[in-house]
């Protein structure tokens, strides 16, 4: 999983991404201080697999990893090439989701590239200008399936679709906020929008709004609104305490969490909802060599799931042992969970759940 970080200048973006993921991202009071995508790979926090860890004490311990690409902040005119728009355009056009970090915090230490905090115009910013990427993008593919309709009339669904779309888009509504069926979106498949991104608003508040009462503060309240408008996602976080906590060990961490009333990292909330967002699950492997979790999307079956591992394994798939995560725990080990029936054998058509502790049998 890929996650762009955006944002205009100055919300907070790369020191949150410095925070989540220590890769030590230049943060300065200033616009295009990033000019490059930094990246930065972090391990996915995943409790099951510790559990794993302390069952078969294994050589080789390898979580799920993510990868956070810092994007350089976006100014107005950004999609005609202002700033670093075309660098910038092209750097998210990579990426899976969009984690979009919004200020929601007031500071005069801190400047705003437009002179004041207002969270919905810095979102419509950002967004305007993936639209107007976006409406370039469409009209050329309406070209093309106008020249298409001369030869083959079922193409006319294609046009009038995409023809509805661009009038959305020219509303000023992102593409994910659009409507679609199954076969619209197949008709999208080679159109990539920029708008049509799952985003994720992260909404940067100060440590006292972090911790108080949230919802008392309007920058928040018109990210969540906006947010329900396009079905995308909103996890208030605080960029301060995020920086403070990404030097401390890990007791440390979860003793200043509690402190707080928080569960769980910023990080360890993304990585949930990014997950969530792009229909991702993960399965495990165990045993004395390695315990190892791998990320698939949610429907995936056996085989696919073993090529994960290796194309071998997909190529001369025979069948997978199964044991769920929380079958296998309450058992205490595998012999355990054998004698008791709970370790099934599927086959090529078994979708794979999350958590599914998985050894597959394979002949090339």
């Amino acid at each position: 999983m890929k996650l762009g970080m955006v944002g205009l200048p100055n919300v907070g973006k790369s020191t949150l991404f410095n925070a989540l993921t220590n890769a030590g991202a230049q943060s300065a009071n200033y616009p295009f201080c990033t000019i490059e995508p930094n990246v930065g790979i972090v391990s996915v926090p995943d409790e099951r697999l510790d559990a794993l860890a302390r069952m078969f004490n294994p050589e080789k311990f390898t979580p799920a990893t993510l990868e956070f690409v810092d994007i350089a902040g976006l100014v107005k005119g950004a999609s005609k090439g202002e700033g670093l728009g075309n660098k910038f355009l092209s750097n998210i056009r990579e990426v899976d989701a969009i984690v979009h970090v919004v200020r929601c915090f007031e500071d005069d230490n801190i400047i705003h590239v437009d002179g004041s905090v207002d969270a919905a115009r810095d979102i419509e910013t950002i967004n305007l200008e993936l639209i107007f990427s976006d409406l370039e993008i469409l009209e050329r593919r309406i070209d093309r399936a106008k020249k298409a309709l001369k030869g083959d009339k079922s193409v006319q669904k294609q046009v009038d679709f995409f023809e509805r779309l661009k009038s959305h888009l020219e509303d000023g509504k992102s593409a994910r906020s659009f409507g679609y069926t199954e076969e619209e979106l197949e008709f999208l498949k080679d159109t990539p929008l920029l708008s049509n991104k799952p985003v994720i608003y992260a909404a940067n508040l100060s440590e006292a709004d972090f911790t108080g009462n949230i919802d008392d503060n309007p920058q928040y309240k018109a990210v969540c609104e906006i947010a329900r408008e396009e079905n995308a996602e909103v996890l208030p976080i605080c960029a301060e305490i995020e920086a403070e906590i990404s030097d401390m060990s890990d007791e440390d961490k979860t003793m200043f969490l509690s402190e707080l009333g928080l569960e769980s990292s910023g990080l360890a909330r993304i990585i949930k909802s990014g997950y969530r967002l792009l229909g991702l699950i993960s399965f495990l492997t165990a045993g004395t060599p390695e315990v190892r979790a791998w990320t698939i999307t949610k429907g995936t079956k056996a085989p696919q799931a073993a090529g994960k591992i290796h194309t071998d394994f997909e190529k001369g798939f025979i069948r997978a042992e199964i044991v769920s995560f929380d079958d296998l725990i309450n058992c205490g080990s595998m012999a355990a969970a054998k004698e008791k029936g709970l370790v099934r054998l599927e086959g090529k058509d078994y979708v794979m759940q999350d958590g599914d502790v998985t050894l597959f049998r394979f002949n090339v």
